[in-house]
């Protein structure tokens, strides 16, 4: 079964599958020092033992801030002003805060450092394992899209000691989201390390891992997200086809046909298909043109969407090249809830290949960003909701239809069943009862009569 999966994939090499044992080819060193397959193949984890014991009261380091998972000591640290060397403070590994907060997966932590001064993203380990290294390994795909996004000058190419980039290391331990965070981050795909000479995806095959291998195809195949452009037009080309053929009138032969295949055909749960309903939906929803998105927000540069290998502005980078004033003379303007297209594209131009998913309202000085949310401050659509001064139309009975031997129909349990019948006999019993006090009173007065 293997020897036919080789032959149909032209990616898989049985000559490097057999290096496969071999680990200690990457560096030379001991395998258990240098582990590419294990889950924990991050850093060990060094804790020293009056960390826990620290009370509240305590002013904690910004390092021990972080290291705790404590976000409010650490917006105390950033409050009363950090010194350079509380910020460049390292532990035996040669980790900073950032660096222990990427790998513990502390999501507040990481938030709250963008506007630390001092510190460098780019900073390496005692092994060169930098922040984004170091998340994309252990799989925290929130931290690494909010350092792509917020960390400026941020390097995805950056190498370590061994010369892996994040995108390779992620690829070895399988992490799919970040692969493809990274991917549309605009990481370089051709990279290669300079021990064995191979890319993120020979890597992938070479660890055996093949879901992140065609989570990587199928980014290639569709590379460019054509919603978020302004030339993306909301039409599903399949439907006039599905229409007419719904429509077109079919002859008995055709329709014996198509009853006997819906007989005896069994359906079995498959993944949406390509240019399908499903897909379909989603971009129509999420596109530019969907009344969800056009009516509240707008983008930087409607003419570059996003797509892999292009690379992206961050945030404050954005902020700083286009100052606030500029931005709110060319933000979007509202008039009872429709929007005008009164600006231009930002003059991002393809040369510089870096694109942005940045959307913005009533301009960039309109962002309040909290954790991973952008909420528009700016220009907000206002909706009129106004009651109908028509009466409510009366709901009218549906007629039961006639039951088709074709469809199937809703199970009766037998607990039911037996509880209509048991209530169906206690409501006897009491019209019983009802009729007989009835008739009771009605002989007492009969009786009265007749003495008198």
């Amino acid at each position: 079964m293997m020897d036919e999966q080789d032959e149909k994939d032209p990616d898989l090499d049985a000559g490097d599958l057999e290096g496969c044992s071999e680990i200690s080819w990457v560096s030379g060193e001991d395998p258990d020092e240098a582990s590419l397959f294990s889950e924990d193949s991050v850093f060990p984890d060094y804790e020293s033992e009056d960390s826990s014991s620290r009370g509240s009261s305590a002013a904690l380091t910004l390092y021990q801030a972080c290291a705790v998972n404590n976000a409010r000591a650490l917006h105390e640290c950033l409050e009363r002003g950090v010194s350079e060397e509380e910020v460049l403070e390292l532990d035996i590994n040669g980790r900073n805060g950032l660096m222990v907060a990427c790998y513990k997966g502390f999501v507040d932590i990481v938030f709250g450092l963008d506007k630390c001064p001092y510190l460098d993203v780019n900073n390496q380990d005692n092994e060169g394992n930098t922040a984004l290294m170091i998340a994309a390994q252990a799989g925290h795909v929130t931290i690494v899209n909010y350092l792509m996004n917020y960390y400026p000058g941020v390097d995805l190419e950056r190498r370590d000691s061994r010369g892996f980039t994040a995108f390779m290391k992620a690829a070895m331990q399988g992490r799919n989201e970040c692969v493809s965070s990274l991917m549309m981050a605009g990481a370089d795909l051709n990279a290669v390390d300079p021990t064995r000479g191979k890319t993120a995806k020979e890597w992938a095959i070479l660890t055996g891992r093949f879901e992140t291998l065609t989570k990587m195809r199928r980014l290639l195949e569709k590379p460019c997200a054509e919603q978020f452009c302004d030339r993306y037009t909301p039409e599903w080309p399949e439907l006039r086809n599905l229409v007419a053929k719904a429509v077109r009138v079919k002859t008995k032969r055709e329709k014996i046909a198509q009853r006997i295949r819906s007989t005896f055909t069994i359906n079995f749960p498959h993944d949406p298909e390509d240019e399908g309903v499903m897909d379909h939906m989603v971009r129509m929803t999420t596109g530019l043109s969907s009344l969800f998105v056009t009516t509240g927000c707008r983008p930087l540069c409607p003419t570059s969407p996003p797509a892999v290998g292009k690379k992206r502005f961050t945030v404050p980078e954005i902020l700083r090249q286009y100052p606030g004033m500029q931005t709110e003379n060319d933000s979007v303007k509202h008039s009872n809830g429709s929007v005008s297209d009164s600006s231009s594209c930002c003059g991002i131009t393809e040369e510089s290949q870096r694109g942005s998913m940045l959307s913005i309202t009533g301009g960039v000085r309109g962002f309040i960003v909290r954790r991973n949310n952008v909420f528009p401050a700016g220009c907000v659509p206002q909706i009129k909701v106004s009651k109908s001064t028509e009466p409510t139309p009366k709901k009218e009975k549906k007629t039961k239809k006639s039951k088709s031997k074709h469809f199937l129909e809703l199970p009766k349990w037998r607990y039911k069943e037996l509880k209509e019948e048991k209530k169906k006999v206690e409501k006897e019993k009491e019209e019983m009862k009802v009729q007989e006090k009835k008739d009771k009173t009605e002989k007492n007065k009969k009786d009265k009569e007749e003495k008198k």
